[in-house]
């Protein structure tokens, strides 16, 4: 006679559910604990309807209900005990998510950087017009040689911390006092080392430079561009560095991309108080070699000997020790491609024919600089933000990218090429305005010399951000940050095209006829 055993359920929310339990083998399930379930309406039915079955009522549980009990006692006391943890993990930073940006809105927060950065450049001409006539200046006509490169400190040191922090700022890694502070401590050390470093490399290949076409060579003066380009590099660095850190932790309180304002901002004071550190230093140890033999190589000494001392602090610092090893590469090659370009500024402003170019090279190299740092750390930002490993083991292949997926993509890189791009040719009017009111300079702004001028500059824009739409992909695909590669190659190529365009646009200027009777007064 078939039994059937009438088992009830009790599930986890308290809920109790019938199961009837056949007691012949065959029709038992094949599986244990796999039973059929059947909806009881009453038991009293089912005795009325089948009362020569034997009916048993078991309160049987798939798991203990002793033990459920238990294990729920214990998930509450798990979740309490938990709570101070829930709370201190509710306080741990969370990457923010990345800003979504309009061509309108990435403008909007690049003019106003980019204008002050043009101003910044248009003071550092005018002071490079004035002093350019100063007995250092003509008498070591190296120091000619340094400006590019200790100008090109920005792009080599400073626009590098600036992306750097921009996207630790970005990902997240800025949002607690303890983080923020290891990472501005750790990379102010840095730029420290940098900026010495780079600043006695930079005084051996003026004097390289100097000596190889003069055939002549001057102890005196080689220590004096020594004395005066690790100065300051190490003034400059400090000053901005400073700065930078600032402008960077107060436009991420008020929600500003870092990366549209740091940059911009660092190039703006960068090239004005550099090449005024560089004008007052020099000529203050040059007026000491006729009095004191000793104050120039103590001024190296001085400098040189704090290297240790922020090479231990920056060691101590993992973002920052990984780039003290591997951070060099960029740094000398950038600083050497710029001397060659003070190399041509040397040659160029000597000659009393084109003594007007010195009033426009640092506008011309400073609006490219800064556009494409802005482009350089917006892209590398965008790979970090989007989790893109580096250095995959069996990369994509992707093709190289053209000058139209550059500036005529959909994508939000494209977007931004197109409104830099955009800002060159207008910018420049206003700059050259402003020269031309403030009576800098010794060339009288034609349509000629517009155009010519205006030509040079968006081809060495154009060119730069091609440039870096490549070389962040491709440095990234190859492991390396382009935070920390990319930024010094493109100003110190934009030094070396806009130095050399400009130049060029003199000389052909020279040769058609247009020229000014005050050139060189």
């Amino acid at each position: 006679m078939l039994n059937f055993l009438l088992q009830f359920l009790t599930c986890s929310n308290g809920s109790v559910h019938p199961v009837i339990l056949h007691n012949d083998p065959e029709e038992r399930q094949p599986n244990a604990g796999e039973y059929e379930l059947t909806e009881v309406t009453s038991f009293s039915d089912r005795t009325d309807q089948e009362s020569d079955r034997s009916e048993m009522v078991v309160i049987d549980c798939r798991v203990n209900a002793k033990g459920q009990r238990e294990e729920d006692a214990l998930l509450e006391n798990a979740s309490q005990s938990n709570e101070s943890d829930d709370t201190s993990t509710d306080q741990s930073p969370v990457p923010p998510v990345p800003l979504k940006e309009t061509s309108f809105t990435i403008g909007l927060q690049v003019v106003f950087p980019f204008l002050l950065a043009g101003f910044g450049t248009v003071a550092a001409g005018m002071v490079l017009d004035i002093v350019q006539h100063w007995k250092v200046f003509s008498e070591v006509n190296e120091v000619f040689i340094l400006v590019p490169a200790l100008l090109g400190l920005k792009g080599n040191l400073e626009m590098t911390l600036a992306s750097r922090l921009s996207t630790a700022a970005n990902i997240g890694q800025m949002d607690t006092a303890k983080e923020m502070w290891k990472m501005i401590v750790g990379n102010l050390a840095l730029i420290q080392v940098q900026a010495t470093v780079v600043g006695f490399l930079a005084s051996i290949a003026a004097v390289i430079f100097g000596w190889i076409p003069e055939g002549q060579f001057r102890m005196g003066h080689a220590v004096l561009l020594c004395a005066s380009s690790v100065a300051t590099a190490f003034i400059a660095s400090l000053l901005l560095g400073l700065i930078m850190i600032g402008v960077i932790v107060g436009s991420r309180k008020v929600g500003i991309n870092p990366d549209n304002v740091a940059t911009p901002i660092a190039a703006s004071l960068g090239d004005l108080i550099t090449l005024a550190l560089l004008a007052g230093i020099s000529t203050g140890l040059y007026q000491e070699l006729d009095y004191n033999d000793y104050a120039n190589p103590l001024v190296c000494v001085f400098f040189v000997a704090l290297t240790p001392i922020w090479i231990l602090i920056a060691r101590r610092i993992p973002s920052t020790r990984e780039v003290l090893y591997s951070g060099w590469e960029p740094v000398i090659i950038a600083m050497a491609i710029s001397s060659v370009g003070g190399l041509i500024l040397d040659k160029t402003v000597s000659n009393p024919n084109f003594a007007g170019m010195a009033v426009f090279t640092p506008v011309i190299n400073g609006v490219a600089g800064n556009l494409v740092a802005v482009q350089a750390s917006r892209i590398s930002t965008y790979l970090h933000m989007n989790g893109l490993p580096i250095a995959e083991p069996s990369p994509p292949q992707q093709k190289c990218p053209t000058p139209c997926s550059t500036f005529f993509g959909s994508g939000m890189n494209s977007r931004s090429a197109r409104v830099l791009f955009l800002l060159v040719a207008p910018g420049h009017l206003v700059f050259l305005y402003t020269i031309n009111s403030m009576r800098g300079g010794h060339t009288t702004l034609t349509y000629i010399f517009i155009a010519f001028y205006l030509a040079a500059a968006l081809l060495q824009v154009m060119i730069l951000l091609y440039l870096a739409d490549w070389m962040v992909q491709w440095m990234w695909k190859r492991g390396m940050d382009p935070d920390n590669f990319s930024i010094p190659y493109l100003t110190a190529l934009g030094d070396l095209l806009g130095t050399g365009f400009l130049a060029l646009c003199f000389h052909i200027l020279w040769l058609i006829g247009d020229r000014d009777a005050d050139v060189g007064d």
